[in-house]
């Protein structure tokens, strides 16, 4: 059962459902085109991004390099504070690996894994 607790407004285009195991995070399409022009689109199976906190976003790029075609974006710090590196799985879903950098995201993580 969600409560309203669990859920986090963090801007009024993004929200995150908080569970234990995991978060989700939905964003309007103001927020995905942030990650980079067209890594966003309606209705083609690309609006959903998969997103995973790693310890070390440079780490997982340089070891997954050589097993992704399609980056969409190089380990770049988000305006939010993460560190993220998108790539696009063999079925076209968008995954983030990030990594909370600034101490304000730190923060909003800190607790969660």
């Amino acid at each position: 059962m969600v409560l309203a607790h669990d859920i986090r407004h963090c801007t009024p285009v993004f929200a995150e459902l908080v569970v234990p195991s995991c978060t989700l995070a939905i964003g309007h399409s103001q927020t995905a085109q942030l990650f980079g022009a067209g890594s966003v689109v309606a209705a083609n199976n690309h609006t959903v991004i998969i997103e995973f906190r790693v310890d070390d976003v440079e780490a997982e790029y340089t070891r997954l390099k050589p097993f992704v075609d399609n980056w969409v974006q190089e380990p770049t710090k988000m305006p939010w504070g993460n560190r993220s590196v998108l790539f696009r799985d063999p079925d076209g879903n968008l995954v983030n690996l990030f990594e909370p950098v600034t101490e304000e995201a730190i923060e909003r993580f800190s607790g969660r894994r």
